[in-house]
């Protein structure tokens, strides 16, 4: 649902319309900041608030210069001279201001334009823009390998698995960090997570804002693959061990029994057998 007034807000309804978003403001947050479509949507966002302020004035204007046209349509044109003066100030400046407020809707029908050219393929919309950078630069030998190293992917997955993981941002510093709405930060590393999402073993949700609640983590069919596969091994190599070690249990006895002693004879123990 639009929530902006078209008679009073058309610049952000225009967008909210056409862009099938409830709120103007977030247009930007789930990009960063160098990002092409941070720029673009950020311009969207300033185009639109433009043409409501200049919708405003317009309005002002109009309210400003109603009553006098009303008076000449209705004949009065000798009770005020100084309508007259006035009225020959506020039309010109009416004309400007609807001149104005029609550049606005041109530059912002531009900028929503430029934003939906840089938006992904339809079949990838829910992928965000970070993620689509961090494969393109995606190599064997990665610099951040290590973030994935011994059993930080497999913990990473079991968690997401949980539900409730969200990758978000400080307002300060944009650093990120893992919620799951505890209160308390789960043993998992933001860096772990981020080269995961970079791998396709994990997505986040970008229409969330990352500041608050934070983006929704998800396995992909990807994730889910690996972490059937990571538990398979591990059950298999639990299993090889116990087999191993069980004979090697078995064929040793608790208490090893004492050898006889070689002073005593067979018969010592028998005085009879004389």
């Amino acid at each position: 649902m639009n929530p902006y007034d078209p008679n009073t807000e058309p610049g952000t309804h225009f967008v909210a319309d056409t862009l099938g978003i409830s709120n103007v403001n977030m247009l930007n947050t789930t990009y960063r900041p160098a990002d092409p479509l941070y720029r673009a949507s950020t311009r969207v966002i300033t185009s639109a608030y433009e043409l409501n302020e200049q919708h405003d004035r317009v309005t002002v204007a109009a309210k400003d210069a109603f009553p006098l046209l009303e008076s000449i349509g209705r004949g009065e044109l000798g009770r005020a001279r100084t309508s007259y003066v006035f009225l020959k100030t506020s039309i010109p400046k009416l004309g400007e201001l609807l001149t104005k407020q029609d550049q606005a809707a041109d530059q912002l029908i531009e900028a929503v334009s430029a934003y939906q050219l840089l938006l992904p393929e339809p079949d990838t919309e829910h992928a965000s823009t970070e993620a689509h950078e961090e494969k393109r630069e995606q190599r064997s030998g990665r610099d951040d390998d290590w973030a994935i190293e011994g059993d930080r992917q497999l913990k990473a997955l079991e968690v997401v698995e949980l539900g409730d993981l969200r990758l978000c941002r400080t307002a300060l510093g944009e650093e990120p960090y893992l919620s799951d709405g505890t209160g308390r930060r789960p043993q998992v590393l933001p860096s772990t997570v981020r080269r995961m999402i970079a791998d396709g073993l994990l997505l986040k949700d970008t229409s969330e804002s990352p500041y608050r609640p934070g983006q929704l983590l998800s396995l992909t069919s990807h994730g889910e693959a690996a972490l059937g596969a990571a538990r398979t091994a591990t059950s298999r190599v639990a299993a090889a061990l116990g087999r191993s070690g069980a004979p090697e249990n078995l064929g040793r006895p608790a208490h090893p029994a004492p050898a006889p002693s070689a002073g005593i004879s067979s018969t010592a123990s028998h005085p009879h057998s004389r």
